[in-house]
């Protein structure tokens, strides 16, 4: 999967609080003990926790389309949270971006679509990694830019 269009969260995000429900949607029939709005949520707030350190980039390809990481999401990518074995990270490999699975316990970037082989890392000589996925979001509807 290759990032393009990386963009930098400003230092001072506008606060916008949006009403929150305080139960879940069902997909199935409503409730009608549902209908009312427990409190606001900031999604800056609630999706960015170190704005310095986020960036936001598109996800491009089908490589982690089993983890639901679907071509076109937006990823929210924060590097300043320590790696964990598992971690969907975003790696420049000489030079051009990838969005893989850290498997630290065999040094590798991997694949969720078996149809991607995995990348050791060991044999990378211009590997970085630039950050940890926190958070994907869908378009459900067609994107006009």
């Amino acid at each position: 999967m290759l990032i393009t269009q990386l963009a930098k969260i400003p230092d001072n995000p506008t606060q916008v609080e949006l009403p929150l429900f305080v139960s879940h949607i069902r997909a199935g029939f409503p409730s009608p003990a549902d209908d009312f709005i427990d409190r606001h949520l900031d999604l800056n707030e609630f999706l960015i926790k170190k704005p310095s350190a986020t960036f936001f980039a598109w996800a491009e390809g089908e490589s982690l389309c089993d983890i639901g990481i679907n071509d076109g999401d937006l990823l929210i990518i924060d590097r300043s949270v320590q790696r964990l074995q598992g971690d969907i990270v975003v790696a420049a490999i000489d030079g051009e971006l990838t969005c893989k699975i850290l498997d630290l316990n065999n040094m590798q970037l991997l694949a969720a679509n078996p149809d991607f082989p995995p990348i050791n890392i060991t044999d990378k000589a211009e590997l970085i990694i630039e950050g940890t996925v926190i958070h994907s979001i869908k378009q459900h509807r067609k994107r006009s830019f």
